[in-house]
Order: C-alpha cells, then structure tokens, then sequence
C-alpha cells in the first residue's frame, strides 16, 4: 500500500479517536436529558467524521488512481454516484454502531446474534454494490484502472473499518 494511502488513513482513524464511544459512556449514566444531548452530539460527531472519511477518501483515490483529464471528467460522477449509493448502505452500518455501543454491557443474547446478522447483511450489500458498478466504471476506465480503483476502495475502507472496529470493545459473554 502507498505511502499517500497510509497516511491518509491514519488520519481518518485519529479523528475517529474514541469520541463515538465517548459520548456513549456518558449517555448511560446520564439522566435523560442528558442521554438525550448525549446522543446528539455522538449523532452530530458520527456524521462530522462520515463526511471527513469520505472527503479524504475521495482525496486518496484521486492521489492514487492517475487519470487523465478525459478519464476524470467520465469518472468523478461515476464516482460520486458510488459514493451516493454507498452511503445508504453506510447509514445502515453506523446505525448498527449505534446499537451495539447503545446497548454493549447488557445486551441479550438475541440482540447480539441480530447485531451479527445485520453486519452480515450490510457486508452483502456492499460487495453487491461493488459487482454492480464493475461493468459501469468499466464504460468510463479501462479494466487495469477500474481494478485499481477497486483495489484502492477495498483496502481504505478495510482501514477504516479496522481502526472503527478497534473502538468497539468485544461483546462481553455473561458469567
């Protein structure tokens, strides 16, 4: 992996740091209210670092992917209509982030295993999604650079997913 790659992930995880997670600690021994405002401002920060992930990804693709001119002009709305159709199977992931750092500590058995399910069912729709637009990047790059740019987005959002992950302690079986 390059050099630009590297360290435009790790960039991405910094600003991740634990403020999901954060927010979350406090929320359970808050009163409402507080849980209330508590939330917001996790909802307000998750969508914060949404936006600045997808900004920086969007850099490191243009850093890594070399395009001509014509090539560029065909790709980015390619590209950004990828991101649009991302972005709603995302909203699905965070949400689940969501839930699992809402209820991590006293979750049953039943919500862990439909937590399972429904990560399993978000990994699906992105590999889905990414067999979708191999045959339309394909009208606009030519095969080596369509595989690269699948290469580049595999492996930034496999960083991001790994550095989020880390935030998230491990489900906790009870004793």
């Amino acid at each position: 992996m390059s050099r630009k790659i590297t360290a435009g992930i790790l960039m991405v995880g910094m600003l991740s740091g634990g403020a999901i997670l954060a927010r979350t600690g406090k929320a359970q021994t808050a009163t409402t209210q507080d849980t209330q405002k508590a939330q917001a401002a996790r909802d307000q920060d998750i969508q914060l670092l949404r936006q600045d992930i997808r900004s920086k990804k969007k850099q490191l693709i243009a850093a890594n992917l070399k395009l001509t001119d014509t090539e560029a002009t065909k790709f980015w709305p390619v590209y950004d209509q990828y991101t649009a159709d991302l972005i709603k199977i995302n909203n699905d992931k965070y949400a689940l982030m969501k839930d699992y750092a809402d209820n991590w500590g006293t979750m049953t058995d039943e919500q862990a295993v439909s937590l399972t399910n429904r990560a399993l069912a978000v990994d699906e729709k992105v590999a889905a999604l990414r067999t979708q637009y191999v045959p339309i990047f394909m009208k606009v790059l030519d095969g080596k650079k369509t595989a690269t740019f699948f290469q580049l987005d595999r492996r930034i959002q496999s960083m991001i997913d790994l550095q989020l992950g880390a935030q998230f302690p491990l489900v906790q079986a009870q004793d």
